[in-house]
């Protein structure tokens, strides 16, 4: 019998019990579903991560104090771990001696939710204010709007203008244009709007869009703090120089912090590849999980497969001895069930891949990552529905094969 008419009669053979058909196809596309929408969803994080890591430069690190952020023993100690301050002084020496071919930019946070006032529109407390050089823009990855940044001579002298966050300007005026040379009060003082930076979305794990920025003189003179420790950004324009640049930094570091030889490092430093890599691996453990849940819905779906074929079998027992006796032989009968179970199998599965597909790109574009098409799990999957198929199908296939011709035509 050729493979297309086993096909036909196979369908025709579903088609008698479609409540039953349609049943079993469901649990074996719920099962691929859960593998394919995680796995699908798991790459648009991947993807996202990836992109946010890479808008901060992937050939860019920053140095702050040692202790500046928590410790697994909690932050009831993290005052007797953290190390002095890197001061004004200190980050403007670094500045003008690191000689690598680099952008280097230094920042601190002036003031931690605030809001933005202008006319009668406010802002949620959420914003923070930085006080920044010229250079913190292209070191940050941020990207400008409309407007302009900070001059070398407007972040070296106090000058009131600020740049804002997407969302500060669409909560305060009509359009980023209409922002421009408006004054504003940002942390109960007053700054003109000189630019409006880019949105970088709700999804970016760095987002900028609640960030107000002014000049670092500026800052240093309206809110002043004598525990005030600044952040030294790098960016390398050669990625492959990325370790090189961070050990010269170090070292330029410890002379200008004026660190003996046997003295620890008393700063920190954070490179964003480093940081992009280890939540990417993170991810590896999500996609084991992922992958252990769909295989066992699968399984799940395998077992309960193959008691409705037992059922099948039982139910046309007067139909296989038809068969048998008008010449249809044991391999034939084996090869119709088995491509019963089969088709059955895949089509519950190209509807798993299709809904997991939009459930995982949902997340996805969610996201704002890219529409993903996951070739390599859903020919996984395909293989995983023939093997279901296969083995949920063979015990029920051969034991249709053993029936005897002569007591099935009895059978009622």
């Amino acid at each position: 019998m050729r493979l297309l008419d086993l096909i036909k009669l196979s369908l025709r053979s579903l088609g008698t019990n479609i409540l039953r058909s349609v049943l079993t196809l469901s649990i074996i596309a719920i099962g691929i579903m859960a593998l394919i929408g995680i796995l699908t969803a798991i790459e648009g994080i991947k993807t996202s991560i990836s992109s946010n890591f890479a808008s901060l430069g992937a050939s860019s690190f920053t140095i702050e104090k040692s202790g500046a952020g928590f410790h697994d023993d909690g932050p009831q100690r993290r005052e007797e771990k953290e190390a002095p301050s890197i001061t004004f002084e200190e980050a403007k020496d670094f500045k003008e001696r690191y000689a690598f071919p680099a952008t280097v930019s230094f920042n601190f946070t002036a003031k931690m939710f605030a809001t933005a006032k202008y006319a009668q529109k406010k802002t949620n407390p959420n914003l923070f204010l930085q006080g920044v050089d010229e250079n913190y823009l292209s070191t940050a990855g941020l990207e400008l709007a409309t407007g302009r940044f900070f001059t070398e001579s407007e972040a070296e002298n106090i000058f009131n203008g600020v740049v804002i966050g997407k969302s500060i300007c669409e909560k305060l005026f009509n359009n980023e244009a209409s922002a421009i040379d408006e004054i504003i009060e940002v942390g109960g003082k007053r700054y003109k709007v000189i630019g409006v930076l880019a949105s970088k979305g709700s999804s970016s794990i760095f987002s900028s869009d609640n960030d107000a920025f002014i000049s670092i003189a500026t800052a240093r003179f309206q809110f002043p703090n004598p525990k005030m420790s600044l952040a030294l950004n790098v960016a390398v324009k050669d990625p492959t120089q990325l370790d090189i640049a961070t050990s010269e930094a170090i070292g330029i570091l410890r002379s200008v912090r004026r660190l003996s030889f046997s003295e620890a490092d008393n700063f920190e430093i954070s490179k964003s590849d480093k940081l992009s890599s280890l939540l990417l691996d993170q991810m590896k453990y999500v996609t084991v999980a992922a992958t252990l849940i769909g295989l066992i819905t699968l399984i799940g779906a395998g077992i309960g497969l193959m008691n409705i074929m037992l059922v099948s079998v039982a139910e046309r027992t007067r139909e296989i001895g038809i068969c048998k006796a008008v010449g249809a032989t044991n391999r034939i009968v084996i090869y119709q069930f088995l491509t019963e179970a089969i088709l059955l199998c895949l089509m519950g599965g190209v509807a798993g891949i299709l809904l997991g597909m939009l459930a995982g790109n949902a997340v996805s574009l969610a996201l704002k990552g890219p529409f993903i098409i996951p070739w390599i799990w859903i020919f996984m999957g395909i293989f995983f529905c023939i093997f279901v198929g296969i083995l949920a199908g063979i015990y029920p296939a051969l034991k249709a094969a053993r029936v005897d011709p002569i007591e099935s035509l009895r059978f009622e």
